[in-house]
Order: C-alpha cells, then structure tokens, then sequence
C-alpha cells in the first residue's frame, strides 16, 4: 500500500503553503506560523525549519502528499527532552488539506522513524480536546491518552487545556 504523504525538508516552493495558513485561526498561535503572508516574513519561518536541526530544538518537516509532490502541512520532532529520552511531536495541515488522512499518515511515519532512535524512549503529543481530528489520528497511530492536563498551554492568550498522549519504545 501506498503511503500518501512523503516527509522532506522545507524549501521555497513550500512557501505558498505557508501563506495560505497564515489567516488559519489557530496555526498561527501555536506555531511560529507569521501572522502575515509577506514574502520576507514567509521566507523567515521556512528558514526557521532548517534552524531546528542546527540549535538543537529538533526535526521539522513539509508533509507532502505523494501523488502531488505539494505540501499540505508541518510535522516535526522535538527533541528538547532527549536526554531524558523524551521527545514530542506536533504537526498542523492547511484547511484546504484537512480530511483526506494526512495527519494520520505523517504522523504514522514520524513515529515509526522516531522509534528506531535508541535516545527516543517515549515520544508525546499534546491535544486539545476539542480537536477531534487530532486525537483520533493520535490513537489511529498507536498513541495512548494519559489525562487532561489543566491550563498546560498557552494559546493566543488563554491558557488551553490539553490531552496528553503517549507513545512508548518497546522494552525489549
């Protein structure tokens, strides 16, 4: 079986993607998303992506679909906690992508890879309960819901309630 989304790293011809996010209610707030869709600000947050690896924050990825080669949306793993052997994820996909499975398939994908990584103990996702979409993709890929967590970020400016959830290497 074909897996629709390939993950690769940003470029330009990703920024178009970006900027038809940037009015998106939410991904702008949660993500280093601009606020704006300038050519300058765009070009700041796709180099940005490439600046994870280097200052150490993690991997960030363009979710593409396959059969297209465009981009639909960001996937990345952060690796802040590794040395504890805790990592996280999160991702976002353009409305105009949304419902077609690609969450699911990246989020698939991402988590398959991160768990060849000996370092990758436990890898968590934070969700709000609202977003349905999200956490059924979550458990569709294996993820574990450990509780709400009150008031765990901030969002604009509210402080958002989150499901925890969880992935666990194998202890073999």
């Amino acid at each position: 079986m074909n897996t629709p989304v390939v993950l690769r790293a940003f470029g330009p011809r990703d920024a178009d993607l970006v900027a038809s996010v940037v009015d998106d209610p939410l991904i702008p707030l949660i993500t280093t998303v601009p606020a704006s869709g300038s050519p300058v600000e765009v070009n700041a947050y796709l180099q940005r992506q490439h600046d994870r690896l280097v200052c150490g924050a993690g991997y960030s990825f363009a979710i593409v679909a396959s059969d297209t080669d465009e981009a639909v949306g960001q996937i990345g793993l952060w690796t802040k906690e590794i040395d504890t052997g805790r990592a996280s994820t999160g991702y976002w996909i353009a409305s105009q992508f949304r419902r077609r499975g690609y969450a699911r398939a990246a989020l698939q994908a991402l988590t398959s890879w991160a768990l060849t990584h000996s370092e990758v103990q436990r890898l968590q996702l934070f969700v709000e309960p609202w977003n349905q979409g999200s956490w059924r993709a979550a458990e569709a890929c294996g993820y574990q819901r450990e509780g709400l967590l009150r008031g765990w970020e901030r969002v604009g400016d509210n402080r958002r309630d989150m499901y925890a959830y969880s992935v666990v290497a194998s202890q073999n």
